[in-house]
């Protein structure tokens, strides 16, 4: 099982082993992580579930398709690191991700 870190804008930490092709937002949703709305649900139609990837894993998880980056343009202060949660499989190979949740939701 992978491990995932999601750090919320405050600084809390919250670490998870979670499942393979389980999203980072729906382990953020059931483990009622603040910051994280996905009011959508998961179906890359809003912006609430963004984070900021952690640089040291930026190159792992890739950048976003372009429904994605769309969507992105909704988001609150977006970055280069950013990308919706909804979109972000875990896999064995992002053991260990962190992301980073932004201080609001769009």
């Amino acid at each position: 099982m992978p491990k995932l870190s999601i750090i919320s804008f405050d600084g809390t930490r919250y670490d998870f082993d979670v499942a393979n092709a389980t999203t980072v937002m729906e382990n953020a949703v059931r483990n009622a992580v603040p910051g994280i709305e996905a009011e959508c649900g998961g179906a890359c139609a809003c912006a609430t579930c963004h984070v900021y990837i952690d640089e040291a894993w930026t190159a792992a998880v890739g950048g976003p398709e372009a429904m994605e980056e769309d969507m992105l343009d909704f988001a609150y202060d977006v970055r280069p690191t950013s990308r919706l949660s909804c979109q972000i499989k875990m896999t064995d190979a992002l053991d260990g991700l962190i992301v980073h949740v932004p201080e609001r939701q769009a």
